[in-house]
């Protein structure tokens, strides 16, 4: 039996897994039309590979990956591009993003596919295969999961976890994963292993799923794998990276630090099942299960296409009257979609339907009257009653001294307080507002930086032209051919009869247009004809040397 450890803070919100967790995962059907964002994941998002009119079948690269931190998307059914351009996608702000839409022809045809042998490939082609699939974290974070797999540049990694917490209240959907494909899961596993070089295996599940613990040990002992699944204490959140590393391990991420700091790479089960339907199946990621429950008629399990629209998945699951609105994900870390018509991403764990019931308006903000209810559930060890005074002054210097991003949003600071104050979105303020403020100084650093190599530049560029003119010079100095002295006594000769006759040709010139003058000009025109010739008299005489 593994020691467990208890992390900090914590919370035990109503579970409400009953409703969706009893029934089996069930395939969704496949809408007319799938719109795909080419963001899905951190870093940068997929480059289009295709144009209006192609036709696509069902796993088909339809946008590659853009640079390192970067996966592939593909075609969730066959069809045809029917639009590639700003879309509605899930996210807070409700702006759109770039997607690819196809209008799905019923056939879902496969383009052909098989796995690969993971045991005889090197690591590297192992890892961009595994981008290429277009893989990325399911468990929220959505990291693309070919750079969470490459233990160079850190730490060794000695230990991985499997994470089955899945603490968020509603959500079931890796409850019923395991449940029913514990096998792959642990293949998945078994791969993460073999890639990361790590000696341990554990996975941790909260003990309000005996079903799925039971599931997969029985599966971890038909393969003959060597891993730990451990039973944990049900705790919100449980689940979160860092909060599963110190329960199974003991081990503290530092701060502003990550779990590969201390050795640990923690991987959600779905995207170890995943990993193995890319690898053993040659199945890129183009579903995944989606919890749908709340307010809906049948709450259940679905595996839903990438890119079907989330009110389509609610009208499957039963919709019913008095529905006002979605949450994507959870009710502690999810968001409200701003529209319904917003298509399912990697990211989308659960579409939760809500009701004035079962949700009713937040009820209005208060003062904060510094009970410190938050400080004793920040499962961050964090003081965030100082953050929300700091991010409501908008002192986000303060804020960054007080460990503002080692806050892992999950909301139990905003659960327990009783001013009803919405703690996380001032610290998703603060955030936003420092990362938009570094990224001004980077383009400011860049833009000086260009500046005062430019200037650089045109003055190497002036030194180095000083020095080509002066070497030119002095090569031309250097290769003037010398003449011998009869050779310049007849070059001085030359260039006397040359003078003199350019002389006596100008003596023998006669002003012209002289006629009829004026005596008074005639008289102005001779004193200065003798003058000049006073003048060439004068120097035409021998300079004296000077008397001391």
């Amino acid at each position: 039996m593994r020691e467990l450890h208890r992390f900090p803070g914590g919370v035990h919100p109503s579970e409400h897994k009953a409703e969706s967790s009893s029934r089996p995962i069930h395939e969704a059907f496949i809408p007319r039309k799938l719109v795909v964002p080419v963001r899905q994941h951190i870093g940068q998002p997929a480059k289009p590979v295709v144009e209006l009119g192609d036709r696509v079948l069902k796993g088909q690269m339809i946008a590659e990956a853009d640079g390192y931190v970067s996966t592939a998307i593909h075609a969730p059914s066959s069809g045809i591009i029917s639009e590639i351009g700003l879309a509605k996608v899930p996210h807070p702000s409700g702006l759109p993003d770039l997607c690819i839409s196809i209008e799905t022809d019923g056939k879902d045809e496969w383009i052909a596919h098989e796995g690969v042998d993971w045991r005889i490939m090197e690591a590297a082609a192992l890892r961009g295969y595994v981008r290429d699939m277009g893989l990325a974290g399911l468990g929220g974070a959505v990291f693309p999961s070919s750079i969470k797999l490459d233990p160079a540049g850190g730490p060794a990694i000695h230990t991985l976890i499997l994470n089955g917490g899945e603490c968020e209240p509603w959500i079931t959907c890796d409850d019923r994963l395991m449940q029913e494909r514990a096998e792959e899961i642990l293949e998945g596993a078994r791969i993460m292993q073999h890639l990361l070089g790590a000696q341990t295996l554990l996975a941790g599940i909260e003990d309000n799923k005996q079903e799925a613990i039971a599931a997969m040990r029985t599966a971890a002992e038909k393969l003959g794998l060597d891993i730990d699944i451990t039973s944990m204490p049900t705790l919100y959140p449980g689940g979160g990276g860092k909060q599963i590393t110190k329960t199974l391990t003991g081990l503290d991420t530092p701060s502003g630090g990550r779990t590969t700091d201390v050795g640990v790479q923690v991987f959600n089960v779905g995207t170890a099942y995943a990993l193995a339907r890319a690898i053993l199946h040659g199945e890129p990621l183009i579903s995944r299960i989606v919890t749908v429950t709340g307010h809906v008629l049948r709450p259940q399990n679905f595996e839903v296409l990438i890119g079907t629209q989330m009110s389509e998945l609610v009208m499957h699951a039963g919709d019913r009257e008095a529905m006002t609105g979605i949450i994507m994900g959870g009710p502690m870390m999810g968001f409200d979609v701003p529209n319904l018509d917003a298509p399912v991403v990697k990211s989308t764990n659960c579409v939760l339907a809500k009701s004035e019931e079962t949700f009713p308006p937040r009820p209005r903000e208060m003062p904060c009257i510094r009970c410190t209810q938050c400080v004793s559930v920040c499962p961050a060890v964090l003081q965030p009653q100082e953050l929300y005074w700091f991010a409501r002054a908008r002192n986000f210097g303060k804020a960054q001294e007080y460990h503002l991003f080692d806050c892992i949003e999950c909301g139990c600071c905003s659960y327990v307080c009783p001013s009803h104050i919405p703690l996380v979105d001032y610290y998703r303020f603060a955030k936003s507002e420092i990362w938009a403020r570094e990224k001004e100084k980077r383009s400011s650093d860049i833009a000086r930086e260009r500046h005062e190599f430019h200037l650089f530049r045109i003055e190497r560029e002036k030194k180095e032209k000083a020095a080509r003119l002066a070497a030119k010079a002095q090569t031309k100095k250097t290769e003037a051919p010398t003449l011998a002295p009869e050779e310049q006594d007849a070059k001085k000769k030359l260039i006397a009869e040359a003078l003199a006759r350019a002389q006596a040709k100008k003596a023998s010139i006669t002003p012209k247009n002289t006629d009829g003058l004026p005596e008074e000009k005639k008289t102005e025109i001779a004193e200065i004809e003798a003058r000049r010739a006073k003048i060439r008299e004068v120097a035409k005489q021998p300079v004296e040397p000077e008397k001391h």
